[in-house]
């Protein structure tokens, strides 16, 4: 059982979170409603990595690791729904 949250698992899930963010890709129609969402989602996601950086950085690493699972979730979440594409990919991603 893992109790302790290193900087190694922050960094880790930084990272893991990094390769989802780079790999998804956008399923929505240019100008569409959906796409302001997405763009909405991704921004969510990118505060949230931001902010596990800042946590991290500053020796918080409980509230890092919260952040950048928050951070993976908005874009496992825009998977989920058909806005992002995970190329099948079920280890970054739950898929549809």
């Amino acid at each position: 059982m893992n109790e302790v949250v290193s900087i190694e698992l922050v960094n880790k899930y930084l990272q893991l979170t990094d390769r989802a963010r780079q790999k998804a890709t956008s399923l929505v129609p240019e100008g569409s409603h959906e796409e302001s969402l997405l763009k909405d989602m991704m921004s969510m996601s990118d505060d949230y990595r931001s902010d596990a950086e800042h946590f991290r950085d500053n020796g918080d690493l409980v509230r890092a690791f919260g952040a950048i699972n928050y951070a993976h979730a908005w874009i496992d979440a825009a998977v989920r729904i058909g806005f992002l594409d995970g190329h099948g990919d079920d280890e970054l991603f739950t898929l549809p």
